[in-house]
C-alpha cells in the first residue's frame, strides 16, 4: 500500500507498507523532509513496523514519536504528518494528479441556484456521473449565505438585508455567514470523491483542499497562509474562509469566499457582528471596505482569478467544463423542493 500527505506549508511524505495477518509487516518512509539524525527514519520505520493495520492515528503518533531519538529534530513534518500518510496508505487514499479535473466557470445564477448547484454537482461527483471539479462562482444578485447550522434571527437583520436588496439563503455547509456582492467577493468550490481526503482529519483536509489557492496568492505577492480551522489570511489580515461538507454519495464539497472588494460599512449594516467577529474579519470600524485581494495585488478580479485557475491547472491538470442542462434541471427542481422553503432557511429560526 502507497500514502502519500503534502504536509500544508510543509514537505512531502511518502511511505509505503504491507500488511500480513492484520499487523503492518514492512514499512518505508521516505519525502523530501529534513531529518537529523539520519537515524531517526530506520527508528520510525522499527516503530510502526509490527502495530496493528486499524490502529489509529493518535496510536501511530504515539509511537512514531516515542522511537525518535534524543534530540531528533523533523523539518517540514512531524509525527502526527506520517501518521496520517500512513492511516492515507491504508485506506487507498488518492491525490489530487490521480483524477482528470473539470473547470466549469460562472454562469451568473441566483442565490438559490447556487446553493443548489453546490448539492448537485458534488452529488454528481459522488455518483461518478461527473470528475471532480473546480468551480468558480459568479452572481446575479447580492446575497447573505448563512451555515447549515446558523440561526437567521441571530446572523442577519433581515429588514436591512432586505432595504439594500440581498436575499438571505441557507447552504448545506456549516461555517459562518458570507455577503455576497456581485464583483466585491471570489468564490470557488471542489467537488471531489471522499478517498481524496481519505485518512485526514477535518482539520487537515482544510488545509489539504486549499493548498493550491495558498501557492496561487504567493503568486500574487500575498503573504498567504492557512489559519486553522478554516481561515485563509496574510500579514495584513483576513481574506477569506472555508466551509465543507462531505456527502453520503461518497463525495467531499469544498468551497472558499475570498473579500475582493467589499463594503465593511454596509456588511454591518446586513450582518450582525459583534466586536470580536469584527477584528477576525479585520474591519476595525464599520467605514472601511475590506479589500485585501485588491489592496495587495492593485489587479482586476478576472485577473485574480485567472491566476489562481492557472495554479490549479499547473499542479494538477485542468479541463473546460460546464453545468450540463440535466444538472440545471436537477438545480431548479432542487431550488423549488428545498433551497427556497421557508422550512429550509428557518429550519434554524
Amino acid at each position: 500500500m502507497h500514502g502519500e500527505y503534502k504536509v500544508p506549508g510543509g514537505k512531502l511524505v511518502v511511505v509505503d507498507l504491507e500488511v500480513d495477518g492484520g499487523l503492518i509487516g514492512s514499512f518505508r518512509l521516505a519525502g523530501d523532509f529534513f531529518v537529523e539524525p539520519d537515524e531517526a527514519i530506520p527508528a520510525i520505520e522499527a516503530a510502526v513496523i509490527g502495530m496493528p493495520a486499524d490502529s489509529d492515528h493518535a496510536a501511530f503518533a504515539r509511537a512514531i514519536s516515542a522511537a525518535l531519538p534524543p534530540g531528533a529534530v523533523l523539518l517540514g513534518f512531524s509525527a502526527d504528518a506520517v501518521a496520517t500518510t500512513i492511516r492515507r496508505a491504508l485506506a487507498e487514499a488518492t491525490a489530487f494528479t490521480d483524477y482528470e479535473w473539470s473547470l466549469v466557470v460562472g454562469p451568473p445564477l441566483t442565490p438559490q441556484q447556487q446553493m443548489a448547484a453546490d448539492q448537485v454537482l458534488a452529488e454528481e461527483v459522488g455518483d461518478g456521473r461527473r470528475g471532480p471539479t473546480l468551480r468558480i462562482w459568479e452572481w446575479e444578485r447580492p446575497a447573505v449565505v448563512i451555515g447549515s447550522f446558523q440561526s437567521v434571527r441571530n446572523e442577519v437583520d433581515i429588514d436591512n438585508a432586505h432595504r439594500y436588496g440581498f436575499e438571505v439563503v441557507r447552504r448545506i455547509s456549516g461555517g459562518g455567514a458570507m455577503f455576497m456582492e456581485a464583483g466585491s467577493v471570489i468564490t470557488y468550490s471542489l467537488y471531489a470523491p471522499v478517498a481524496l481526503v481519505q485518512g485526514m482529519s477535518f482539520a487537515e483536509s482544510y488545509a489539504f483542499l486549499d493548498e493550491w489557492v495558498i501557492e496561487g496568492l504567493k503568486g500574487l505577492g500575498i503573504e498567504a497562509s492557512y489559519q486553522p480551522l478554516n481561515d485563509i489570511t496574510s500579514t495584513k489580515g483576513k481574506i477569506g474562509g472555508a466551509a465543507q461538507k462531505r456527502l453520503g454519495s461518497g463525495a467531499v464539497l469544498h468551497h472558499v469566499t475570498m473579500s475582493y472588494d467589499m463594503d465593511g460599512d454596509r456588511m454591518v449594516e446586513v450582518l450582525r457582528i459583534g466586536r470580536e467577529k469584527l477584528s477576525d474579519k479585520g474591519v476595525k470600524s464599520a467605514n472601511k471596505r475590506v479589500d485585501p485581494l485588491r489592496s495587495q495585488t492593485g489587479l482586476p478580479r478576472e485577473e485574480i482569478i485567472d491566476r489562481l485557475v492557472a495554479t490549479f491547472r499547473a499542479r494538477n491538470g485542468l479541463a473546460e467544463s460546464a453545468i450540463t442542462p440535466e444538472e440545471m434541471e436537477r438545480i431548479d427542481a432542487l431550488v423549488a423542493e428545498k433551497f427556497s422553503t421557508e422550512e429550509w432557511l428557518y429550519r434554524v429560526p
